[in-house]
């Protein structure tokens, strides 16, 4: 990061978003509506819901997921002006693929 890699930069703040919003609950249609403003609860944390924990293998996933995409969409980019684009996809993926061939991974 020292170094301002920003392939690296990049991949691992998308990364990290894509862990965030996995571990988010899923909100209910009723809950979406809502109670009158005169009856909403009041108060420092009482919207706040409960986050997801998630697994080893699903964080490895995830982002497995998110370097096939990259994968995939450099893959589509084949016209010449998209060059740059389709190898800075390809970097980003190659260091989330990084992180997931490096030690401590199941």
């Amino acid at each position: 990061m020292r170094a301002r890699d920003k392939a690296a930069v990049s991949a691992l703040r998308a990364t990290l978003a894509a862990l965030d919003n996995a571990e988010a609950v899923p909100v209910d249609e009723g809950e979406l509506r809502g109670l009158p403003l005169e009856q909403s609860p009041v108060g420092v944390g009482v919207t706040e819901a409960a986050r997801r924990e998630l697994s080893e293998l699903s964080v490895l996933d995830v982002v497995r997921a998110e370097a096939a995409e990259r994968l995939e969409v450099a893959a589509q980019l084949t016209a010449p002006a998209h060059a740059d684009r389709a190898a800075r996809l390809r970097a980003e993926a190659a260091v989330l693929l990084g992180f997931l061939d490096g030690p401590g991974t199941a």
